[in-house]
Order: structure tokens, then sequence, then C-alpha cells
């Protein structure tokens, strides 16, 4: 935070109704204490992502300048090899727990009552640069050799199907040593190609993502 920082406090705002069943099923209520000793409840997060607006605690926050990767770069070290496996982070950001003294940080209001997370939520201004840094330190002797990473998205290569394994394998039990879950519904092994950041990468080189062209395409002359 930036020294000259003083907490605020602002009015709640009103739910749309659809919305506000949703926050109220997000339930799982659990009591955290802080090196102050207050209690502060933390709401257990489930499928939903709800995105709060933090302007003004971004605004008191020293920013983070950890870069992502460049994507045309990653696209050409991913473009040309024989077999892929396409791996999606659980829950994204929700992997990376807040250190108990700055979870009150995160406070917010609902008609439910007020609450704070555990774990860093969507709408951080430095969410993005943290996760990358946490994914580049976790794979760090991997990244470019033997996978790609942005944010939450994993692509691990190989020029055969023993190679692709042998780096799969690497890559899973690195995952297994730091707690860090995979969402198993988006994954894909062994593929002969697949969508990167809006682009088709293969063994025959970069595409655009024909489905990002389609209404386009289908334009009368």
């Amino acid at each position: 935070m930036e020294e000259d920082y003083k907490p605020v406090v602002q009015p709640q705002r009103r739910l749309n109704p659809n919305m506000s069943e949703v926050v109220k099923k997000e339930g799982g209520m659990t009591v955290i204490v802080n090196e102050k000793k207050e209690l502060i409840p933390s709401r257990t997060v489930t499928g939903w992502r709800v995105c709060i607006d933090y302007r003004r605690l971004n605004d008191a926050t020293r920013k983070d300048h950890f870069p992502l990767p460049f994507i045309d770069q990653m696209l050409e070290r991913l473009s040309g090899q024989q077999l892929y496996c396409f791996l999606d982070g659980f829950l994204g950001y929700f992997q990376i727990p807040i250190a108990p003294e700055d979870q009150e940080k995160t406070t917010f209001t609902c008609p439910y009552g007020t609450f704070a997370y555990r774990r860093m939520p969507f709408g951080l201004c430095n969410a993005p640069a943290t996760f990358q840094r946490c994914m580049v330190a976790i794979f760090q002797d991997m990244i470019e050799t033997s996978m790609e990473v942005f944010m939450d998205d994993f692509s691990v290569f190989g020029s055969s199907f023993d190679h692709c394994l042998k780096n799969l394998d690497k890559m899973l039990a690195r995952c297994v040593e730091t707690n860090l879950m995979l969402n198993w519904e988006k994954c894909h092994f062994m593929v002969t190609e697949g969508i990167v950041l809006g682009h088709k990468i293969s063994r025959d080189g970069i595409e655009v993502d024909r489905a990002k062209i389609e209404t386009i395409s289908k334009l009368p002359p």
C-alpha cells in the first residue's frame, strides 16, 4: 500500500435480483482472525466469479509491474511441435492465498453481511502480475523448453509422444508439489493442434482462430 493510504468506507450498492440470489447461494461463511484479533467473516468461493469494485483500494495500492510474456514470441515457440497438452488452472486467482494481515483490505459488504477474502479475488489491480509471477516461479526451469505459461493457461509440448509425455509428467509433478490445481474439464492431452490466446497452433505453424472471424466472413460482399 502507498504510505499515505487511509481506509475508506463506501455505501453498499443495490444488487440485481438475480445476482442477489447468486451471492446468497455462495454461502459457506467462515471466520478468520488477523493479528489485531479482529474477527472478519470470509467467503468460501464456489463456481461463481464475483468481481468486487476495488477501484478505491487499487488507487491506494503500490503497483506491481511484473510483465506478461509477449504473445507473438510465445506462439512462435509453440508452433511447429508434434504434440501438445493444453491445461487450465482451476478458479484462476483464487489459488493464491492472501496474507492474514492483508485480508481485511479486501473487505466488502452485501445484503447478507460484511466479508473479506482469504484468497486473491478478481478486481485487484495487482492480481494479474501476482498470479503470473507465481506461475513463472513454479515453472521457471520448464518455460520455453517444454511448456509455455500465460496466466492460468498452460501449454506443454514435445517432438514425439514419449517426449511430450515426459514433459507432461514433469509439469504435473510440479503441480502436486506446489498444490496447484487444474480444471480437468478444460484440459486436452496429446493433441496435434489447439487454440492458444485466439490463435490455432500446430506443427504447420500459426493460424487465426476461425471461430473468431466467422461472423465477419459471413458478411455479404
